[in-house]
């Protein structure tokens, strides 16, 4: 009978994900192309509708389960303030998006910490980080959120996980997987964007996946596998996004991971909070293959440094 229930239920998720993600795409596309989204509708090939994710967000904060959904439900919610409000400054010198998404994760902890999650409440908190890199490339996200349910339902399934609120562990990765593969046709073929709000809801969901296998030991492995494989899927974007932007002609493995891991608007802001306005170079091989580079790579240096490798011969035409 409950697992009749459960299949009901994820069959209900799928059509209202679909359905939902579909009507929510046309309406977005007429409004944009009008001018009444704003932040919503950026001008990206031509226009794409932002956080479409909220229906799946909806779905997940309904359907998760009961206590975990209220971490689903408050970093939806200032997720989605990030995504409405942008790139806005505010008179704290960071922009209003970066305290939205801020007071999202630090409610993510705190209710965590409540429910009994104790530490991993933290490391939940901060998958955040890693789907949010995800997110900037048309089906990354899906695809990367696709292979780690499958990942985490095998690995349930041999490791035999108990139940959790007397559902089967596997129906978190489960409602997950089915949620995504409803909402992924549109975002894959890039009509579509999850925006903050969509992200930030998986990122949280594979967390409590993750911590549902067996604990804070599972979640932390599971988490640095999901860190390498957004750094395998989007290593193409990123090697032109280091060589353009960062400076950094030879990028590592190491680079892309540590940008997944630690990248972003938001990574960036601590950073110059740590280094200031200065500029740490690293020579030392071992750590350059580690990541470090971009580790300690600060946009706000007054003279950031040029990462040139040995023998480098400038390609005209390749945009370096």
């Amino acid at each position: 009978m409950m697992y009749a229930s459960i299949l009901f239920a994820l069959i209900v998720v799928f059509m209202v994900t679909s359905v939902g993600t579909m009507i929510l795409y046309k309406i977005a596309s007429f409004l944009g192309k009008r001018g009444y989204l704003g932040n919503l509708y950026p001008n990206v090939r031509g226009g794409v509708p932002r956080a479409i994710g909220v229906i799946p967000f909806i779905v997940l904060s309904f359907y998760m389960l009961p206590g975990y959904n209220n971490l689903i439900l408050f970093i939806g919610i200032f997720a989605l303030i990030d995504d409405i409000l942008g790139r806005k400054m505010s008179p704290f010198g960071i922009e209003w998006g970066q305290i939205s998404r801020g007071i999202g994760i630090i409610l993510v902890i705190i209710i965590g910490l409540i429910e009994g999650l104790g530490i991993a409440s933290f490391f939940i908190a901060m998958m955040i980080q890693p789907l949010n890199i995800s997110d900037m490339q048309p089906g990354s996200t899906c695809m990367v959120t696709i292979i780690m349910c499958i990942l985490t339902l095998l690995t349930m399934m041999l490791v035999g996980s108990p139940n959790a609120c007397e559902l089967p562990a596997t129906y978190t990765p489960l409602l997950l997987l089915v949620t995504c593969v409803a909402y992924s046709p549109l975002d894959f073929s890039g009509k579509i964007m999850l925006g903050e709000v969509g992200n930030h809801s998986f990122g949280v969901t594979l967390g409590i996946a993750f911590y549902l296998i067996g604990g804070l030991l599972t979640l932390i492995i599971f988490g640095i596998l999901t860190v390498a494989l957004i750094a395998f899927v989007r290593r193409n974007t990123l090697r032109v996004f280091f060589r353009r932007n960062l400076r950094i002609l030879d990028p590592t493995f190491g680079d892309f991971f540590m940008d997944v891991l630690t990248g972003g608007g938001l990574g960036d802001l601590i950073r110059s909070w740590f280094l200031k306005d200065k500029q740490y170079e690293t020579t030392n091989p071992i750590l350059i293959s580690l990541g470090y580079r971009r580790l300690f790579y600060n946009p706000y240096a007054k003279h950031p440094k040029r990462y040139i490798p040995k023998n480098y011969i400038p390609r005209l035409g390749k945009g370096e």
